[in-house]
């Protein structure tokens, strides 16, 4: 054995593995800040619900079913989710067919970012669109009434299911389209060489890549129709169209029946906590966020000018869906931009609108942050320790607020902070962290794939030489890191901004958010104010994500973003 190489074996730490997703840094105390971040999560929302539970006690359990009001809330619940989940699905599943056999046509790039726009789309934003659109003023409701006869009411569950669609079919039809085009490229060839067609292709390559996701999926879109809180808020049609969200904050708000919230608060929990618990004993472990990385293949299956023509047009329409309610916000609120931000020709800034946008990036920009370094710490400690123990609460914290909807946790904090919750700006630092924990699951999605994306080559050599910790994040990670820690931050952020269900509860009328004053203008029927504040939002949007864009990119190229093991310095005290 030459010096060289024994030097190296006695360099090579005797904890270090090769071939695992290495992270940073060692084992060892440097596992704690992640280790602690996940307890707090856990613990956080164990006393919540804890806060439910003591709450949940007071009101008789049987008043579920004996209350026509409660009964009429929960089977409503999940009646509009169960439509919603079945109507997006019967649009997802045959629009990621569509797109897998279709790799290449003039704005499939663009097609497929709209897609991901529901994201991080303000719900209320959403809705005042679909209101310029299918309203009694709306434009396709004109033209149906006019010209086909047919009378269409946008409030009450036609409402409901509609937006519900419009927000969850694009997103998963992303996510299915991910999985088809994930598939073997050994069935791929095998299914071009006996030139099956749409039927046995679906049977052979199809339905086995989407069946492992489609359970994760489902659960995804019911979850977020349940817990819809913006969307039944404006577009339900009183106590016969009140989801179990709507009815907690009543109850809390105006009624002021913490016991009554606190047992709806836990039904939700149970529902959502037992679909998530049927999904994950099927082995869920694909992504449920859309891979921005996505390659098409390119299949022959339907390939003829006949089958070309009904896929363009199947994708014609569903485009015309998505981009109909963003041109109505765009076409009414552009008018109105000038008077809502200079009101009644004056020169100075509208107060209102101007403390609503400082109010929302206050919460939203520090929630963004939180969630992305929570983010970091716990898939540090998750993927260092070999304890499985460790490893299982770091995936319990970071899943968690997918099963605890936003709502719900946030009547558990309610409920346990209710004696100390003296000023308005208490109430919004619980807003900040809230936001931050819902963004958690989606900012782990985004950053566990490049932060595991080292090389083998580089990770031994790194270990060899025994570049650990700040070294080691400097030289090898945040090449690889950065964008991906751009996206996050603008996904986290975004998410944030747009929230209405839990500032709504915490936050006071007279100082508004901007979905907050959005839903008040909608609710005084001041249709272009609110279509100029939600055009105001989506621009806001837009620039939170092109800075972060712009954060993301390198300003130069250096060989610190190649993969070449040579590139690896020797740290300081070597």
């Amino acid at each position: 054995m030459s010096s060289l190489a024994k030097r190296q074996q006695h360099a090579l730490p005797s904890h270090s593995t090769p071939g695992r997703p290495a992270p940073f840094s060692r084992p060892g105390w440097q596992l704690w800040p992640g280790l602690t971040i996940a307890s707090a999560l856990v613990l956080l929302s164990v006393a919540g619900l804890g806060a439910l539970i003591w709450e949940a006690s007071l009101p008789d359990i049987s008043q579920l079913w004996q209350s026509r009001y409660l009964r009429t809330v929960v089977t409503f619940t999940i009646w509009q989710a169960f439509l919603s989940v079945l109507l997006s699905l019967l649009v997802a599943i045959p629009i990621a067919r569509i797109l897998a056999r279709q790799p290449a046509f003039p704005g499939r790039a663009v097609l497929l970012r709209l897609m991901e726009l529901s994201l991080v789309l303000p719900s209320i934003v959403a809705v005042s669109g679909l209101v310029s659109v299918y309203g009694r003023q709306g434009w396709l409701t004109g033209f149906a009434s006019d010209w086909l006869g047919v009378s269409w009411n946008l409030y009450g569950i036609n409402g409901i299911v509609l937006a519900h669609v419009f927000f969850n079919a694009p997103l998963a039809a992303r996510i299915l389209l991910q999985a088809i085009e994930g598939a073997p490229p050994s069935q791929l060839r095998v299914a071009a060489q006996l030139g099956l067609g749409r039927w046995w292709y679906w049977r052979a390559v199809e339905w086995p890549a989407i069946k492992p996701v489609l359970p994760g999926v489902a659960a995804l879109v019911f979850t977020l129709c349940f817990t819809s809180f913006a969307i039944v808020m404006t577009l339900g049609g009183g106590p016969a169209a009140t989801t179990i969200e709507v009815a907690i904050y009543q109850s809390l708000r105006f009624e002021f029946d913490s016991g009554q919230a606190a047992l709806l608060a836990m039904v939700q929990l149970i529902i959502c906590g037992f679909l998530w618990w049927l999904a994950t004993r099927r082995g869920l472990t694909a992504s449920l966020l859309p891979d921005r990385r996505v390659a098409s293949h390119r299949t022959k299956a339907g390939s003829s000018l006949q089958a070309r023509l009904a896929d363009g047009t199947a994708l014609g329409l569903f485009v015309l869906f998505l981009v109909m309610p963003l041109l109505g916000i765009l076409t009414r609120g552009l008018p109105g931009m000038g008077s809502a931000f200079f009101p009644q020709g004056s020169f100075s800034v509208n107060p209102a609108l101007l403390d609503a946008t400082v109010r929302s990036l206050a919460i939203a920009l520090p929630a963004g942050l939180m969630s992305v370094c929570a983010a970091l710490l716990i898939l540090a400690s998750g993927t260092t320790s070999k304890r499985p123990a460790i490893t299982r609460l770091t995936d319990v914290a970071a899943y968690l607020p997918l099963i605890i909807p936003p709502l719900v946790l946030g009547t558990g904090l309610f409920l346990l902070f209710r004696p100390s919750l003296g000023s308005s700006s208490e109430g919004l630092v619980l807003v900040t962290l809230i936001n931050a924990m819902m963004a958690l699951p989606f900012v782990l999605q985004m950053l566990k794939g490049p932060l595991g994306s080292l090389d083998s080559a580089s990770r031994q050599q790194a270990d060899q030489l025994g570049v650990l910790g700040w070294y080691r994040w400097r030289w090898l990670h945040w090449p690889r890191m950065r964008k991906p820690l751009a996206l996050a931050m603008a996904y986290g952020t975004g998410l944030s901004l747009g929230d209405f269900g839990v500032i709504a509860l915490f936050g006071t009328p007279g100082q508004p958010t901007l979905p907050v004053l959005l839903y008040q203008q909608l609710g005084s029927y001041r249709m272009d104010a609110a279509a100029a504040t939600g055009l105001w939002l989506v621009l806001l949007l837009l620039v939170l994500f092109s800075v972060f864009n712009r954060l993301g990119s390198p300003l130069h190229k250096t060989g610190l973003a190649t993969k070449s093991p040579r590139r690896v310095p020797e740290p300081e005290h070597a």
